[in-house]
């Protein structure tokens, strides 16, 4: 029942972090962010985190929604800006 340890969570949001700052592509920081809210819960959730933690299925579907979650509050905030448009001024063969 490793999946239902805390710290394998943070450790997971910890990587994937410094995942983020390797590869900027705005990928990997609504995982971490889920990750680390999922460590919290099973720190901090109570009755909440044992009902996770006995099911690994339940954690996955928490840590995906959460995750989604993040990555929507991350795009709204720090997106694309509404009526943003690319304008491309020279060829990549220049």
């Amino acid at each position: 029942m490793m999946w239902a340890l805390w710290w394998v969570w943070m450790a997971a949001a910890l990587a994937l972090g410094i995942l983020e700052m390797l590869v900027p592509a705005f990928l990997f920081l609504g995982f971490a962010l889920g990750a680390g809210l999922t460590g919290l819960t099973l720190l901090f959730g109570g009755g909440l985190a044992l009902w996770l933690g006995a099911s690994l299925p339940r954690l996955l579907v928490y840590f995906a929604v959460l995750s989604l979650i993040g990555w929507l509050a991350l795009r709204k905030a720090v997106g694309v800006r509404h009526g943003q448009v690319k304008i491309w001024d020279r060829d990549i063969n220049d």
